[in-house]
């Protein structure tokens, strides 16, 4: 993206475009019956392939996530999937699905708002095949489930003192002493930031490091005590202790900032699952559009916002392929204000001037569309930036121009691109409510 300026977009072109689209799609006409042959072979050799949404509760997008990442493991023997959840929350599911044992924490997974995100029927039949498929391979051949983000302030700190308690009852004391420091924002740590840019409470940086690194001294130590496996989990806590006291001190300070620490997150704790299943190892990633699309292919470049699927193509080229997913009209999971109770709302009628709006007018109900792999005089056809729409967890349909649209240059910022005409919301689960557990912050999507 060069400019953020709008773009008119005359009538005859969005009727030219969306032929050319019609022309080049891989229409389907059903999840379950979709062959995926196709868009294997374009995915090749990649080691890493992001699955993006357009919103975080459209059953379409997690069935057809699922679907990819079952052929991506049974096929070509992918390792792992890593979601935009919690690593406490997301190790619960991956002790399920790897047959591991190991301490049953105290906790519900995904009993925090947003809860259907992750707690729904389309991933619970995706970790159920997983579990399934898992059950009579080799322990080192089973593919995990983990998560990615670093709102989880309160439950990583308990699962590496439990750890400690374990292997080292001194380094527990002391990493109780310095955790000690976050203790009063346990359950809002939104509180901490605020309190530290005030001068009401010291900074804690200093003592969630020395826990990390007291962990990283006394690796080989804790191994033979515990095992590698348990370990990492401890290790990864740790990094999200660290990076999360940053996130809640700079969230601040503006968008930009707190956005690619999370993001930079995501991207070192994606590497180190991929470094800890080894050196030919290969990652699936479910995360929304806004995180997995090429940033620099957006106008978040104007905010010096970068992201995942950025950072995951400067550092991985073409071994990353980058699938976008999208959707004209439908029901869609989602709140009207953080905190809110989830409602099914109507996603009305995407606007003209979008991409979203050029598949729509295709009149194919769903296809896949190939963005790389596709000549030229297509690839320039579609060049020029076009509103594209992201629902989060929040949707405002009162306000969808303002709230839920910005520019993007679609051969840019995919590989390819997943279309759903008519989608319908995810089938949430019922959620154990745990008294005193901390909420997450709803910064970014």
């Amino acid at each position: 993206m060069k400019t953020a300026e709008a773009y008119a977009h005359p009538e005859w072109e969005n009727e030219s475009l969306a032929n050319l689209v019609k022309e080049k799609c891989e229409p389907f006409d059903s999840i379950p019956t979709a062959r995926l042959e196709m868009i294997l072979d374009r995915i090749g050799d990649s080691r890493l392939v992001l699955l993006g949404e357009a919103s975080h509760g459209t059953s379409e997008f997690y069935e057809m996530r699922a679907r990819i990442s079952q052929a991506l493991i049974a096929r070509k023997n992918f390792n792992f999937v890593a979601v935009e959840a919690d690593w406490p929350d997301a190790e619960k599911i991956d002790r399920y699905v790897r047959h591991r044992t190991g301490p049953v924490h105290q906790f519900e997974a995904f009993s925090r708002f947003p809860e259907w995100m992750w707690r729904n029927r389309e991933v619970q039949d995706f970790t159920h095949w997983l579990h399934e498929w898992n059950l009579n391979r080799p322990k080192e051949k089973r593919a995990g489930f983990h998560g990615l983000d670093l709102y989880s302030l309160h439950t990583s700190i308990n699962s590496i003192l439990h750890y400690l308690e374990q292997v080292d009852l001194q380094s527990a004391a002391r990493a109780r002493e310095h955790y000690s420091c976050l203790q009063p924002f346990m359950r809002d740590p939104v509180q901490y930031g605020a309190a530290t840019l005030s001068g009401l409470h010291r900074e804690c940086a200093d003592d969630v490091t020395a826990v990390l690194r007291e962990l990283l001294q006394k690796r080989l130590e804790y191994i033979q005590k515990s095992d590698e496996e348990k370990f990492f989990n401890a290790l990864q806590n740790a990094r999200v202790v660290e990076d999360a006291e940053k996130y809640y001190k700079i969230m601040y300070y503006g968008s930009a900032e707190s956005w690619n620490l999370r993001d930079r997150h995501m991207f070192e704790t994606l590497k180190a699952l991929l470094d800890y299943y080894g050196e030919n190892s290969k990652g699936i990633v479910w995360a929304h559009n806004s995180h997995l699309g090429d940033a620099s292919a957006t106008d978040k470049e104007f905010r010096d916002e970068l992201n995942v699927g950025q950072l995951c193509r400067e550092e991985f080229a073409r071994k990353a392929y980058l699938i976008g997913f999208g959707t004209d009209h439908g029901t869609v999971a989602a709140a009207s204000a953080w905190g809110e109770k989830m409602e099914i709302k109507k996603v009305r009628p995407s606007l003209i001037e979008s991409y979203e709006h050029i598949c729509h007018r295709t009149n194919v109900s769903s296809f896949f569309l190939p963005l790389q792999n596709s000549n030229q005089d297509f690839r320039d056809a579609l060049m020029k930036p076009r509103l594209e729409r992201a629902i989060g967890v929040i949707y405002r349909p009162e306000t969808e121009r303002l709230s839920h649209y910005f520019y993007a240059n679609l051969p840019e910022q995919f590989d390819e691109y997943i279309w759903f005409d008519e989608s319908s919301a995810v089938h949430p689960l019922d959620t154990k409510k745990i008294k005193g557990a901390p909420e997450t912050y709803p910064f970014g999507l």
